[in-house]
């Protein structure tokens, strides 16, 4: 039966500062390495071993998925990296103490700007510092300003339908390595959660997250691979 691992990456730098990261790169932290390569011994004691990986284009991901694979001994599975699985994009919040946002706007607002299913922060203006037009990893596609988390889910299903299913399909073990909004997306789609339910739904970094799917792909089981 179809198995599909998805790990949110360990804790970034920005995590731990409080601040809204978004599309914007930022490394992990030593306590998020060692929780990826946890993470990887897991799925090895307990044999879920993946054939085949997908990511983002953002480091703390990348790095996440090699540090698994490689307590895995599995550094050698086909890896596909993708910008629709990056995080969804916080537009002008990017690079803001979470706290000090709060203070300044006000928590009502904050949590809508966080956590509606529809409504996106204000966008990054062009010529920001946190402006990755020019990044060359993202040649050829548009940058978005500012993401809703309903925006983010619109570009990952694509990725889902065109990469993930199909690998899913043929028989891979798949490992998705990606983020909190990107994996809520992922989720939503798989075990049919609302549009209300799924705001409230948190992924924490570094716990792998199995589903055990039938071969229309259709979720018959998920679990935290560390309670089974």
């Amino acid at each position: 039966m179809p198995r599909l691992i998805l790990i949110r990456h360990g804790q970034s730098q920005w995590n731990l500062e409080n601040r809204f990261t978004g599309w914007w790169d930022v490394d992990v932290t030593e306590k998020g390495a060692a929780e990826a390569f946890a993470a990887g011994q897991l799925l090895k004691d307990k044999g879920v071993l993946p054939t085949i990986a997908f990511t983002s284009l953002q480091t703390r991901a990348i790095k996440t998925l090699h540090l698994a694979l490689e307590a895995m001994g599995r550094l050698w599975v086909a890896e596909d990296k993708d910008w629709r699985l990056n995080e969804r994009h916080y537009g002008g919040l990017t690079g803001l103490d979470k706290a000090e946002t709060a203070a300044l706007h006000g928590e009502d607002q904050v949590k809508i700007w966080r956590r509606s299913f529809d409504i996106p922060p204000p966008p990054l203006e062009a010529g920001s510092e946190f402006d990755l037009a020019s990044d060359p990893r993202y040649a050829g596609i548009t940058v978005p300003a500012t993401e809703s988390l309903k925006d983010t889910i619109a570009r990952v299903l694509p990725c889902y339908d065109e990469k993930i299913a199909p690998a899913l399909l043929a028989g891979e073990t798949v490992i998705v390595s990606a983020h909190g909004n990107s994996l809520r997306a992922l989720v939503k789609h798989l075990s049919a959660i609302s549009d209300d339910e799924i705001t409230g739904l948190e992924i924490p970094t570094g716990q792998p997250i199995v589903y055990e799917l039938d071969h229309d792909l259709k979720a018959q089981d998920r679990y935290y691979l560390s309670e089974r």
